[in-house]
C-alpha cells in the first residue's frame, strides 16, 4: 500500500486531517515557517537585485530533519499548509528543502482547501497542483518591504528615543492615524446648540415632537432661540399638516470578511482582535469554520444552496434571500482567493456547539453560524410614518415605526439592530389637533471625534488600504506590547513614547506614515499575487529612496542627540544635572553618570494652567496605561483633575514664562 506524506502547519491540524484519512497517510506540521530572513541583518543584499537571504530558523532544525526523513519513506508528499501567502511561501521554502534530495522531485505536489472538512481534503488529495510562484512572490515582496523598512528606521529610534522601539511599514502608518485622531480631539472646540420638543397630548397618549423649523430646518444655537421659538408659540395647538406612510427595507448583512468580524466581535463580544483571531484559528483547524483570512464576501454555491435548504425548512420560503447577497470584488486574486467566513456545517446548531465548545470559541462560533445564516435571508421591513405638525409658523414632527416581517432579524442582530425599537403613533388624520402640555429644551455640545477602538480602527485600516486581514491584529498588537498605545475600557489611547515615535516618523519620513503613499503600495503589492508586476520591481523603485531619507534622518539625529536633553534638576546623589530619558511609561529623569550613579527620578511637566480648587499649577501626568490627564501636584490629596488640558482661559493662566521641569 502506497504511503503519503501530508505536511500542516499545525499540530490541532494534524489531530483533525487524522480522523479523515486512513493509515496509509502519514500527517506532519511545520509549526509556522521553517525558513526565514535571519533576525540579526538585514537578510536582503540591496547590492545584488534586492535577493533575500534565507536561513533554517533557529530551534527548527531538528524538526526540519524530521519532516525530510519521512519524505524519505514517502510515495507522495503533498503540502497542505494555510491557503494564503504566508502558507505558499512556507510549502515553497519546504518544497526546495525536499529537493535537496532528488528522489523527491517527482513526490511532491501543493494542496489547498478552505476548510477542514472530510470532503474538502479528500477533493484536495484529488486535485494536486505546482506551487504558485505567484503568490509566493507576493509573500516575498511584503516581507522584504517590511524588513528593508523596519531595519532601516528603526536603528534611527534606538539613537533618538530609546532602545528596543521599531518601525514597521504598516505599524507607523496605524500610530499616525491614532495621533492624527488624538490631535483632532484635543484641538476640538465644542458648540453649543439646543433641542426642543413639545409634549402633547392627542386622546389619551402623550407623544414627544421634535422641532424641526420653519420651511427649513433651523438649528437652535442658544437658548435664547429657544425661548423666542416657545413664546412665538404661545398657546398655539398643534395641528397635522402632512402624514407620510412608507416601508423601510433593511439589508441583511452580508456574511464576514476577517475584517467584519473582528469589528462585530470587538462590538459585541468585547474580544480584542487578537483573541477574535486566535479563536477564529482554532475553530479552522478543529474544522468548524472556512478560512479565517479573507477580503471576501463570496460564498460556494454548494454551501449557499444547502443554507437556503436550511433556511426554508427551518424558517418557509419567504425568509430566502433573493438576487445578489455578496458585495463585487475588485480582481485581484488574493483578495478573493476564499469564500467568507462561514461555518462548515449548519448541522452543527450554536445549540448542540456549546455542548462542545469552550465558551469563548462557542461565542464566536455563534456569531459566525447567525451571520452566514442571516445572510442568506430576506430583508426585515418595517412599515414607517412621518407626520408634520403645524403650531404657529413652526413645524414638529413625529415619527413612527413597526417591524412587518422581520427576516434575517429572526436569526441575527447586530449592535445597531437591537438598538432599533418599534415606536408606535396612533392612527391620526391631516387636520387633527393635538393639545399642547408642556415644552422641553436641552442644551447640547457637539461632541469631538470618538477615540479609536481596535473595531473602528480596524475598520478605518480597511477603509484607507492600509493593511490585509492577516495584518490588522499583528499590527495593534505591535503598538500594545511597544506600549506607543494603550486601552481603557474600549479606547486607543497614543502613550508619550507613541507620540515621540510618531513625531520623528512624520519628520523624518512623511512618505512611510502617508496612507495614500501605503495605501498604493498595498495595491502593487497585490498586483504581484496576480503576477501583473514583478516583485523585485516594487522594491527597486522604493528602497532608494527610503535609503535616501534614512540617510538624511542619520545625520539630523547625529546632530540632535550628541546629548540627552539637559534640565535644572540636580541629582541629589552626585551633583550633576539630571536628564530626560524614555522609559517603557514614557519620560523620567536620570542622571548621566549612569553607570557609576543610577539615580533617576520621576519627571514632572508643569501644564501651564492653575488647579481651581487650590491655585497650584497643574501638572502633567500618566495613568498605569499611559494615558495622559492632568492633576494637582499634591494629587490625590487635592482631587482636581481631568482627561483634557482646559482651553478656557479662565480655569487659569500660566506660570511665570516657559513650561518647567
Amino acid at each position: 500500500m502506497a504511503n503519503s506524506l501530508i505536511i500542516v502547519e499545525s499540530p490541532a491540524k494534524v489531530k483533525t486531517i487524522k480522523k479523515f484519512l486512513g493509515k496509509q497517510y502519514t500527517v506532519d506540521a511545520t509549526m509556522g515557517h521553517l525558513i526565514d530572513m535571519p533576525k540579526s541583518s538585514l537578510g536582503v543584499d540591496v547590492e545584488h537585485d534586492y535577493e533575500p537571504k534565507y536561513i533554517t530558523i533557529r530551534g527548527k532544525g531538528d524538526l526540519l530533519a524530521k519532516l525530510k526523513k519521512e519524505a524519505k519513506k514517502a510515495d507522495k508528499i503533498y503540502l497542505a499548509t494555510d491557503p494564503d501567502r504566508e502558507g505558499e511561501a512556507i510549502s515553497w521554502h519546504l518544497k526546495n528543502e525536499l529537493d535537496k534530495d532528488p528522489a523527491n522531485a517527482s513526490k511532491i505536489s501543493r494542496i489547498s482547501f478552505n476548510e477542514i472538512t472530510k470532503n474538502a481534503v479528500k477533493n484536495a488529495l484529488k486535485n494536486p497542483r505546482n506551487i504558485d510562484m505567484d503568490l509566493v512572490n507576493a509573500q516575498q515582496a511584503r516581507r522584504v518591504m517590511d524588513r528593508l523598512v523596519g531595519y532601516t528606521i528603526s536603528p534611527l529610534l534606538w539613537k533618538k528615543i530609546r532602545k528596543g522601539l521599531s518601525a514597521g511599514r504598516v505599524q507607523s502608518v496605524a500610530l499616525k492615524m491614532i495621533c492624527d485622531r488624538e490631535a483632532e480631539i484635543a484641538a476640538f472646540t465644542p458648540e453649543e446648540y439646543w433641542t426642543l420638543n413639545a409634549v402633547l397630548s392627542f386622546g389619551k397618549k402623550k407623544l414627544n415632537a421634535a422641532f424641526y423649523g420653519t420651511d427649513k430646518k433651523m438649528n437652535l444655537q442658544t437658548e435664547a432661540d429657544v425661548d423666542t421659538v416657545i413664546r412665538e408659540i404661545g398657546s398655539s395647538d398643534f395641528t397635522v399638516s402632512e402624514i407620510k406612510k412608507s416601508e423601510r427595507r433593511k439589508k441583511a448583512p452580508l456574511p464576514f470578511t476577517t475584517s467584519t468580524m473582528q469589528q462585530e466581535s470587538a462590538k459585541s463580544l468585547g474580544f480584542p482582535t487578537s483573541k477574535t483571531m486566535k479563536l477564529a484559528q482554532t475553530l479552522y483547524e478543529d474544522g468548524y469554520i472556512t478560512y479565517l483570512r479573507t477580503d471576501s464576501t463570496r460564498i460556494a454555491e454548494e454551501a449557499d444552496a444547502a443554507a437556503k435548504t436550511f433556511i426554508s425548512e427551518r424558517y418557509g420560503e419567504n425568509y430566502i434571500a433573493a438576487g445578489e447577497t455578496a458585495k463585487k470584488q475588485s480582481d485581484v486574486k488574493i483578495q478573493d482567493a476564499h469564500e467568507a467566513i462561514r461555518p462548515t456545517s449548519l448541522e452543527l446548531s450554536p445549540e448542540e456547539a456549546k455542548e462542545k465548545l469552550p465558551r469563548d470559541e462557542f461565542r464566536l462560533y455563534q456569531l459566525i453560524y447567525k451571520r452566514f445564516l442571516a445572510s442568506r435571508m430576506m430583508p426585515a421591513v418595517y412599515d414607517t410614518v412621518s407626520v408634520r405638525l403645524s403650531a404657529a409658523k413652526y413645524l414638529f414632527t413625529l415619527s413612527g415605526s413597526k417591524l412587518r416581517f422581520d427576516g434575517f432579524l429572526s436569526v441575527y442582530m447586530s449592535e445597531e439592530d437591537k438598538a432599533d425599537k418599534d415606536v408606535n403613533l396612533p392612527d391620526m388624520a391631516v387636520g387633527d389637533v393635538l393639545t399642547q402640555s408642556d415644552f422641553e429644551k436641552e442644551q447640547h455640545f457637539t461632541q469631538p471625534p470618538a477615540h479609536f477602538t481596535e473595531a473602528s480602527l480596524v475598520k478605518a485600516l480597511e477603509e484607507d488600504g492600509i493593511g490585509r486581514p492577516s495584518t490588522y491584529a499583528p499590527t495593534i498588537g505591535t503598538l500594545l506590547a511597544r506600549r506607543y498605545i494603550t486601552k481603557e475600557k474600549k479606547n486607543i489611547f497614543v502613550t508619550e513614547l507613541g507620540q515621540a515615535v510618531d513625531d520623528m516618523m512624520s519628520q523624518n519620513f512623511p512618505q512611510i506614515v502617508d496612507t495614500g503613499f501605503t495605501a498604493n503600495m498595498e495595491s502593487l503589492l497585490d498586483s504581484v499575487a496576480t503576477g501583473n508586476i514583478e516583485w523585485k520591481t516594487i522594491v527597486e523603485n522604493f528602497y532608494p529612496d527610503l535609503s535616501e531619507a534614512v540617510e538624511v534622518a542619520q545625520k539630523e539625529v547625529e546632530k540632535i542627540t550628541i546629548r540627552d536633553e539637559e534640565t535644572d534638576v540636580i541629582c541629589d546623589k552626585c551633583g550633576r544635572r539630571m536628564v530626560i530619558k524614555y522609559g517603557p511609561h514614557g519620560k523620567f529623569l536620570a542622571c548621566p553618570g549612569f553607570p557609576e550613579c543610577r539615580n533617576t527620578k520621576p519627571y514632572i511637566e508643569y501644564a501651564g494652567f492653575v488647579c481651581p480648587e487650590c491655585g497650584s499649577e497643574c501638572v502633567k501626568r500618566r495613568s498605569k496605561k499611559g494615558r495622559i490627564f492632568y492633576s494637582c501636584p499634591r494629587y490625590p490629596d487635592c482631587n482636581y483633575m481631568t482627561w483634557n488640558k482646559p482651553k478656557d482661559a479662565t480655569v487659569g493662566v500660566k506660570k511665570d514664562g516657559e513650561i518647567m521641569v
